[in-house]
């Protein structure tokens, strides 16, 4: 884990085991989007969000870029995006009637990462898309099969050890989750999908263990949560529903979407109106269904 260095004039000791050490939350400062990390985190951000851009990521697949931009539509753009990464990452499936190598088989990718995801937020693929928000954004998880408190704790060590597992962390994944979500910013403003600005999503929970009531009260409906580094939305509040007796209804600034429906289509995920969203603090509104 990359943890600041002690401030100046502070006992390291201190540091580490009685002051910033022991508050996750408190580890970062910078980041590779170029804000401070309590700004992208923060409601005000939310209310005036700026473009996102992870530093040095379109200026090194600068060819990407190029050939995205002589696609007509986002299913054109997707199709570029796709036949990229296989070649860039190795990921294009064995030709007929050969067999795949096993280091193939074991290849990491973005798509086998979506679709881990989707099956369990809480798996090894779910620690390792936590752990590269955590490295792009600076925003610390708050869950991963259980609360993350103050460090250290069984629950920080679990989660360590899965971000850093070589069943899902290689191949340069996060690399390529870097292109996902650059890509991402550049279909939404190449094409305005899911909206220009904002869009109104949902989420179903059944508790509030994995997000923490910041300000406000959930049982007054407007509330401010502290959700998880990286979250799960739904499109629609019927497919919501079916998650938990809780309906959280959020206001989400578009440079804050990872993926979304019809940004791949085929691609896990794709078509279950789920939108991977970089948390923080969000104003929502919380009914009981």
């Amino acid at each position: 884990m990359n943890e600041p260095s002690p401030r100046r004039g502070a006992v390291a000791e201190d540091w580490a085991g009685n002051g910033r050490g022991t508050e996750p939350g408190r580890w970062y400062t910078t980041n590779l989007v170029g804000l401070p990390v309590g700004l992208l985190g923060s409601t005000a951000f939310n209310a005036h969000p700026q473009p996102l851009a992870i530093a040095g990521v379109q200026e090194t697949h600068r060819g990407l870029f190029r050939l995205l931009e002589t696609a007509g539509d986002l299913t054109a753009a997707s199709a570029v995006f796709r036949h990229f990464m296989e070649i860039v990452f190795g990921l294009a499936p064995p030709e007929p009637g050969t067999r795949s190598t096993p280091r193939a088989r074991h290849r990491s990718s973005y798509l086998k990462l979506l679709q881990g995801w989707g099956l369990d937020s809480n798996s090894a693929a779910g620690a390792v898309l936590k752990g590269w928000a955590e490295s792009r954004f600076g925003l610390v998880p708050t869950f991963h099969k259980a609360p993350l408190g103050r460090f250290p704790s069984p629950a920080w060590i679990a989660y360590i050890e899965e971000k850093g597992s070589s069943r899902f962390h290689n191949n340069c994944i996060h690399q390529q989750l870097d292109l996902l979500f650059e890509y991402c910013q550049w279909a939404i403003r190449r094409f305005g999908l899911p909206a220009r600005d904002y869009v109104t999503l949902w989420r179903g929970i059944n508790d509030f263990t994995e997000q923490r009531v910041i300000a406000g009260d959930r049982r007054d409906r407007a509330c401010i949560l502290r959700l998880n580094n990286v979250v799960s939305f739904s499109t629609s509040r019927e497919r919501a529903d079916e998650f938990g007796d809780w309906i959280l209804e959020a206001c989400v600034p578009v440079v804050k979407i990872l993926f979304f429906p019809g940004l791949l289509p085929g691609a896990p995920l794709a078509g279950e109106g789920e939108v991977l969203v970089i948390g923080g603090e969000y104003e929502v509104v919380a009914r009981y269904a």
